[in-house]
């Protein structure tokens, strides 16, 4: 179950014009990883200080670029022969840091503990597929809560005011989605 993942080969392919403009200019990819926390840091802003549905284009276009620039960044290292152990980490580290920041928007809209519950089941299935290829598992993405479908849902509670339903089903779909995902690891390491 692949959820809106199963769109990353096509993503990647519309982005191949800015990459090459990016391997020209010879630009780091953890460049392009901090780019991603910062847009997902300005959407958080915009999502907890502007109205809904004003709030909806602005946050749209900075997840819609922290997605490219977290597409981006990993596609970069692997076609300049960058790739690291360290950029590695750099990678994880910068995608649960924006994950986070980006549930963080929701605090002047949620209760905290929904907004604390939201954030935690949100990087649940990242930790799953990590320790999953921690010991030998292939790295499974994907889901039916898994980033992609995160920043949309993002998105409609921008649109809709929706806070507290977004948050739930934030939390609830990433919990069923690390489920999978450990089902998954689980029968490969059996």
């Amino acid at each position: 179950m692949n959820g809106l993942y199963a769109l990353k080969p096509w993503y990647a392919e519309r982005l191949r014009g800015v990459r090459a403009a990016l391997v020209r200019r010879e630009v780091s990819p953890d460049a392009l990883t901090a780019a991603g926390v910062i847009c997902a840091v300005g959407a958080a802003v915009t999502l907890a200080v502007a109205p809904a549905p004003l709030a909806a284009p602005p946050v749209a276009a900075l997840l819609a670029a922290r997605l490219a620039f977290a597409n981006l960044d990993g596609a970069l290292a692997r076609e300049t022969g960058r790739t690291s152990r360290r950029g590695a980490v750099v990678n994880e580290l910068g995608d649960r840091v924006a994950d986070l920041a980006v549930i963080a928007g929701f605090v002047t809209l949620a209760p905290l503990w929904l907004v604390a519950l939201a954030g935690l089941a949100a990087t649940l299935p990242s930790w799953v597929s990590l320790a999953g290829a921690a010991a030998g598992a292939a790295r499974r993405n994907g889901g039916p809560v898994g980033k992609t479908e995160r920043c949309l849902l993002v998105v409609v509670a921008a649109a809709t005011g929706w806070a507290v339903p977004v948050l739930i089903v934030v939390a609830a779909g990433s919990a069923l989605t690390a489920l999978v995902r450990l089902g998954g690891v689980w029968r490969e390491l059996a």
